[in-house]
């Protein structure tokens, strides 16, 4: 079934009798050709990027929870690519353009709105550090912006400019970043596996990778052993855990990351705001809620809820940046479970497993990542080679010293 204005228009004049499920519930089968562990962004994307772009059928994507239940549904759906090193804004640019047709290429609404991003600028030498990234995101065929103070105070009156620790100094735009129903994606993405003949099996806990050897010939799960030509682990913050169960230790440390909502309000924010003096990102949701988050909670973690200093911490950037903020009543708050690498950067890489691939160490790029993740991850398995955006993001780059780093922090996870 393809979604359409006509379609909605006929349902709703015949009593919405024709809907179909979204994708089936399958019982898996004992072999696949290629099996994604993950029913994430990442994972539904790989899955539909191997059946349209590879041509590959057989092909399951285990979840052990439901679709849309984990990070892909716990993130605060900012879309940018305004990144500095190589080895990372061609891949996120890339990403970029795919979130731009990803509703007509898997026929499903998924709200892309791309209203804009602008970091602020706080300092001098911060608006050398931005003029410089928004130069490598030209030379890289991204666009950027720098923007002055009444430039900034022409679209967002509402900031605290005069703010004598923090003045708003100008920013650096990106006009085609913005936001994303995190949801959508998820849906679009499994729906459009499931139209070309993948398995999407819920509820179906990988519990052991079955191997012999060096050759991994499947999982065993919740609901028994699963064979596979190839497997792909596309488990965000679980990536530890998993891989540990085919005797693997990672680059990668998992923390929590905490998302807020506020009440709906009336529309205030037309676009996407960081704050250069600390670590505070908000947009506003379609349904009206101010939506934001800060840094990690700092210590490793695999629950899906944080603390409250983290609140207090993120609270108090937000009444830095706009006072106003604190006249609006907090609605919810979730966390999501966050694969911090050692450098900051991803790994889209096959493992010294013969069969086992690996994509994750996503930080907090997770979601603006899910396009081109999928699509990277998808060549990778279709061609046993990496993808010209993602040849960067290996494994050996920490024993090769090529490691991109891109805020500059060193070894120490928790600060990217």
């Amino acid at each position: 079934m393809r979604y359409s204005g006509f379609k909605v228009i006929k349902e709703a004049l015949t009593g919405h009798k024709g809907w179909k499920p979204v994708w089936r519930d399958p019982e898996p089968k004992p072999h696949y050709d290629i099996v994604i562990i993950g029913g994430g962004g990442h994972g539904l994307a790989t899955a539909h990027y191997l059946a349209k772009i590879y041509g590959h059928r057989n092909i399951a994507v285990i979840e052990k929870g439901w679709i849309g239940g984990g990070n892909v549904g716990r993130n605060t759906t900012i879309v940018r690519s305004n990144y500095l090193l190589d080895g990372n804004e061609p891949f996120y640019e890339f990403s970029l353009k795919l979130w731009e047709g990803l509703e007509q290429d898997v026929n499903y609404n998924a709200m892309v709105s791309q209203r804009g991003i602008i970091n602020l600028i706080h300092s001098d030498a911060q608006r050398d550090a931005f003029t410089r990234r928004g130069n490598a995101m030209i030379l890289n065929g991204a666009d950027a912006e720098l923007l002055d103070a009444e430039q900034v105070r022409k679209e967002y009156p509402f900031l605290n400019f005069n703010d004598a620790r923090f003045p708003i100094k100008g920013g650096l735009a990106q006009r085609r970043g913005g936001t994303v129903r995190h949801d959508a994606v998820a849906w679009g993405y499994a729906r459009s596996a499931d139209g070309f003949g993948a398995d999407i099996i819920q509820n179906c806990e990988v519990t052991g990778f079955r191997i012999e050897d060096g050759k991994c010939l499947g999982v065993e799960t919740s609901k028994g052993f699963i064979g596979a030509g190839k497997v792909g682990c596309a488990v965000a913050g679980n990536s530890g855990r998993l891989m540990g169960m085919a005797g693997m230790r990672l680059p990668i440390e998992s923390h929590v990351l905490q998302a807020f909502v506020s009440e709906g309000l009336k529309p205030v924010l037309p676009g996407v705001i960081t704050f250069g003096a600390g670590h505070f990102y908000v947009s506003q949701s379609d349904k009206g809620g101010l939506v934001f988050g800060g840094d990690l909670d700092g210590y490793n973690s695999y629950a899906q809820r944080g603390n409250l200093p983290v609140v207090e911490d993120v609270c108090e950037g937000g009444m830095a940046l706009m006072p106003m903020i604190g006249r609006a009543r907090l609605l919810r708050m979730w966390g999501g479970i966050m694969d911090m690498s050692m450098d900051g950067s991803p790994i889209i890489d096959r493992t010294d497993i013969d069969g086992l691939y690996f994509n994750g160490g996503w930080c907090y790029g997770g979601f603006k990542a899910t396009p081109a993740s999928g699509h990277c991850f998808a060549h990778l398995l279709a061609r046993d080679e990496p993808h010209p955006t993602a040849t960067a993001y290996r494994f050996d780059r920490f024993r090769t010293g090529r490691m991109i780093d891109e805020k500059g922090m060193g070894n120490q996870p928790n600060l990217h």
